[in-house]
């Protein structure tokens, strides 16, 4: 079984995640398509193995990724599994040539996205979701994607973080007082408009995807200033996707593009520290995340069996300390941890 991370921020129970999470992104035929059978399949080895924290959004799959994890947890005790999903856009159907996403969602439903952070947006995401999952609630609400790399500039960033906070934040607080959800923060690329969320409103949890990993820690005076709040973080892509499982070897991928060389340098570097003491990069760079303490899960993707078993193996792995000090001597992580 899975180890797990007890969050309590309000005194009410919390939630209970596993530390090993379920990033359901490829679900939604990510780069390639996977058929319904292998999607299952998948998902049955994560959850024999143990998993019970399962993150997944209406983009992923345009939809196809709510509605794969709709036919697993059909039947499963709902309170069994944590699961959270994102608002911040609203699925259109639209003609096949309109739809959005060609060359990353493979096979998925025509629908266009449309951005809406406003309150009814948030509720209107949120009772779409609940039909393609199949379910009455889901745990965790993250407002998705409010970052430059999305909207393109700051400004336009800033216009949308003041244009949620105006309106889908206040949905929000609405939906948890009701007891609707048990949680709710924000699912981003950048830590630095979780760090303005954070110190804006009352957030719960924040999902920040490939920027706090072994590989990169910019994002460190966040993740302090959330653990002295009792918020919770959710680490995405923590193989910075795919350098850190892989290693640096030729056509390793950082940020979903080719690796550039700085990252290359710096990945082999951590690659035969981690082989001086027996220790595979991937299994060293799971286990990073969870030795800060505002971490409560690390969610990294699995399209296959096979990186399905990886990730499961990586969470049960032994890290010594030694390997934690001998990175931190070298300058690769911060002091302090381990």
């Amino acid at each position: 079984m899975q180890a797990r991370r007890q969050w309590d921020r309000l005194g009410n129970g919390g939630l209970s995640f596993t530390e090993l999470g379920f990033g359901a992104a490829p679900l939604g035929n990510l780069f390639r398509a996977i058929t319904e059978e292998e999607a299952q399949a998948i998902l049955q080895a994560a959850w024999d193995a143990g998993v019970r924290y399962f993150d997944t959004a209406p983009l992923y799959g345009l939809g196809l990724s709510e509605t794969r994890l709709n036919h697993f947890l059909r039947g499963k005790p709902r309170g069994d599994f944590v699961l959270s999903t994102k608002v911040g856009r609203i699925l259109r159907a639209c003609p096949p040539d309109q739809r959005d996403g060609v060359g990353k969602w493979v096979d998925v439903p025509s629908r266009r996205e449309v951005y809406d952070y406003s309150h009814d947006g948030v509720l209107r995401s949120l009772e779409h979701s609940l039909e393609r999952l199949g379910l009455d609630r889901v745990d965790i609400l993250y407002a998705h994607d409010i970052d430059i790399f999305n909207h393109g500039s700051e400004a336009a960033m800033l216009a949308r973080l003041e244009e949620f906070m105006a309106g889908g934040y206040r949905a929000l607080v609405r939906l948890r007082e009701e007891g609707v959800i048990r949680a709710f923060g924000a699912g981003l690329n950048e830590w630095e408009p979780c760090d303005w969320l954070l110190s804006r409103g009352d957030f719960d949890i924040f999902l920040l995807a490939g920027r706090y990993t072994l590989l990169e820690q910019e994002a460190q005076g966040f993740m302090d200033r959330a653990a002295a709040r009792g918020v919770g973080v959710v680490i995405g892509g923590p193989y910075n996707s795919g350098i850190l499982a892989t290693g640096p070897r030729p056509g390793a991928h950082y940020n979903y593009a080719p690796a550039p060389d700085w990252v290359l340098e710096r990945a082999g570097k951590l690659q035969a520290i981690c082989a001086r003491h027996g220790v595979r990069l991937v299994d060293a760079a799971f286990r990073f995340p969870l030795l800060h303490p505002a971490t409560v899960s690390v969610i990294p993707g699995g399209q296959g069996q096979a990186e399905m078993g990886s990730n499961i193996a990586a969470a049960r792995a032994e890290v010594p300390g030694a390997l934690w000090r001998e990175l931190a001597d070298e300058g690769l992580i911060p002091a302090g941890l381990g």
